[in-house]
C-alpha cells in the first residue's frame, strides 16, 4: 500500500446518508449531473482504475478523499452497478436532462398534427427503451425477441394513447390540449418500464444481505423495484410537462411570439430543461437506490433458503434500478 489516504472509506455506498431524502437528493444531483456526459473515455477509465485499485487496497500517491469520491461518482455515472459494463451514452442518468428537455420540449410544441404526435412519441419511447434497458436492475440479459416485443408494445401504447387523447381534446381549450403529451408519457411509462424489465419479473433480481452477500433472486423484489421506478419516472416528467404549458399559453398571446413564432420551440425546450434539472434528481431520490424488503415478503422457497442459511436475517436488499 502507498499514499496517505486511509483504506476504510466505503465507496461501495454513496457519500451521503441514503436513509434521508436530503442525502439521496445530494447523491442524485451528482449522479445526474449533465456535465458527466462530456467526460472522455480516458477520464472514465482513469476513474474506474482509481475505484478498482482502492477496493484492492492500492492508493495512488497524493490521492485525496475528494478526488476518490469524484472518481467513484464518475465511475458510477458510466458503469452499470451490477454488470460493471460501460453503459450506452444516451442511457446514462447524466444524459437525462439534455435528452429529455429536447424530446419533451418538441413533444409539447409539435402536438397538433398526427404525423408530429406519432414521430415525437416514437422518438420518446425509443429513448425511454434505451434508458430502461441501460438502468435495469440485476445482471440477466434480455433476449432480442424480448427487447423487440417490449419496444414495439411500449411505442404502440404511447402513440395510441396520444392520438386517442388528441382526438378527445379537439373541442376543448388549447391549454388542455397541451397536457396530452404528459398523459401519453405517463401511460407509456406504465407499459415501457415493466416490458423492458420483463425478465426481472420472470426470473427475479439479485437480493443480498446488508453487506452485499448474494442470497438469491426474487421476482417479488423486482415488482417492488419496478413499481417505484414507474412512480418516480411519472413524477419526474410532471413538472416539465405541467408547468411550461401555462407559461407558453400566456407567451403565445404576446406580441413577441406572434412576431417570432419559431422561438416557441427553443423557449419551451428551455423551460422543460429548467424543470428537469431539479425534477430528475429529486424524483430519483424519492426511493432509496439500495431498496429493501422484509424476508417474509419474498417467495416462500427463497424465504425457506434464507431461514436455513441466515436464520437471523429480517430484511434483504436490492438495486431497484433507475
Amino acid at each position: 500500500m502507498s499514499g496517505e489516504l486511509p483504506l476504510n472509506i466505503d465507496i461501495r455506498e454513496p457519500r451521503w446518508d441514503q436513509s434521508t431524502f436530503v442525502g439521496r437528493a445530494n447523491h442524485f444531483f451528482t449522479v445526474t449531473d449533465p456535465r458527466n456526459i462530456l467526460l472522455t473515455n480516458e477520464q472514465l477509465e482513469n476513474a474506474r482504475k482509481i475505484v478498482h485499485d482502492y477496493r484492492q487496497g492500492i492508493v495512488p500517491p497524493g490521492l485525496t478523499e475528494n478526488e476518490l469520491w469524484r472518481a467513484k461518482y464518475v465511475y458510477d455515472s458510466a458503469f452499470h452497478p451490477d454488470t460493471g459494463e460501460k453503459m450506452i451514452l444516451i442511457g446514462r442518468m447524466s444524459a437525462q436532462v439534455p435528452m429529455n428537455m429536447t424530446i419533451t420540449g418538441c413533444m409539447m410544441t409539435f402536438y397538433r398534427t398526427t404525423p408530429a404526435v406519432v414521430f415525437w412519441q416514437w422518438v420518446n419511447q425509443s429513448f425511454n427503451a434505451v434508458v430502461n434497458y441501460t438502468n435495469r436492475s440485476g445482471d440477466a440479459p434480455l433476449t432480442v425477441n424480448e427487447l423487440g416485443t417490449a419496444y414495439v408494445s411500449a411505442t404502440t401504447g404511447a402513440v395510441a394513447t396520444a392520438l386517442g387523447l388528441n382526438a378527445l381534446t379537439k373541442h376543448v381549450s388549447p391549454l388542455i390540449g397541451r397536457f396530452v403529451p404528459f398523459a401519453a408519457v405517463a401511460a407509456a411509462n406504465c407499459i415501457n418500464i415493466p416490458l423492458m424489465r420483463q425478465r426481472e419479473l420472470k426470473v427475479g433480481i439479485p437480493v443480498t444481505d446488508e453487506n452485499g452477500n448474494r442470497l438469491g433472486e426474487s421476482a417479488h423484489a423486482a415488482r417492488q423495484a419496478i413499481t417505484q421506478v414507474v412512480v418516480s419516472r411519472i413524477l419526474m416528467a410532471a413538472p416539465g410537462m405541467a408547468i411550461p404549458p401555462f407559461i407558453m399559453n400566456t407567451l403565445e398571446k404576446k406580441a413577441f411570439l406572434k412576431r417570432f413564432p419559431w422561438m416557441s420551440a427553443p423557449i419551451q425546450v428551455g423551460l422543460v430543461g429548467f424543470c428537469l434539472v431539479f425534477a430528475t434528481p429529486l424524483c430519483c431520490a424519492l426511493f432509496p437506490q439500495k431498496s429493501s424488503m422484509s424476508v417474509t415478503s419474498l417467495e416462500p422457497e427463497l424465504q425457506a433458503e434464507i431461514r436455513e442459511t441466515h436464520p437471523e436475517l429480517r430484511r434483504v436488499y436490492f438495486n431497484k434500478g433507475l
